[in-house]
């Protein structure tokens, strides 16, 4: 990595669908806020090259900032498996202690079916690898932005499910010839 890659991350806009659910791929995006939107497009550099996972949510929020993204499945969202879809409450009436115990370790634990944070990072990590250098607008997960900044700050996943990031946040990182370098987190327009 002898160039540099200056990464804008992109938490894409709410889902535009009922709270307390895990949201699958197909979920909408809620773009009714137009002043954020316009606030964050203002942001972003002219000419960057652009991906997005190839969740619907994604790639509305991506048009709706003008950006032509090409979809990297490397950038989902984490898969909850047969848990996507469902309410955790309902999971909870369902699953009592067993759903309880994966959000004691919901780092290294996998729901039925699905993948773990740490499974996540893994793939972010593939995916950073493959972005070209210059200015790269990413329009991804809250999930995505999290395992980046394990990777960028070399944390245990654990550490990195502290970070908040909200609907139309923006994160910079940078990836340098001798590292990485965090200019900012969870910005909001």
């Amino acid at each position: 990595m002898n160039i540099e890659t200056n990464l804008w991350l992109i938490r894409h806009a709410p889902v535009d669908g009922p709270k307390g659910v895990i949201h699958g791929p197909d979920a909408p995006a809620d773009l009714g806020d137009e002043t954020a939107l316009a606030a964050l497009k203002a942001r972003l550099p002219q000419g960057a090259f652009a991906t997005c996972s190839p969740a619907r949510r994604t790639r509305e929020t991506a048009a709706a900032l003008g950006l032509a993204a090409v979809e990297n499945a490397a950038f989902r969202e984490q898969d909850f498996g047969a848990w996507t879809g469902r309410r955790h409450n309902d999971l909870v009436t369902e699953l009592g202690d067993a759903y309880h115990a994966f959000w004691r370790s919901p780092a290294s634990n996998r729901p039925p079916g699905g993948e773990s944070f740490v499974d996540q990072i893994a793939r972010a990590r593939e995916g950073l690898a493959s972005l070209p250098a210059g200015d790269a607008g990413l329009v991804v997960h809250s999930g995505t932005i999290r395992a980046m900044l394990a990777i960028a700050l070399d944390l245990q996943a654990e550490n990195a499910l502290r970070f908040v990031i909200d609907p139309l946040s923006l994160t910079r990182i940078d990836r340098l010839a001798t590292g990485w370098r965090v200019i900012a987190v969870n910005q909001r327009p």
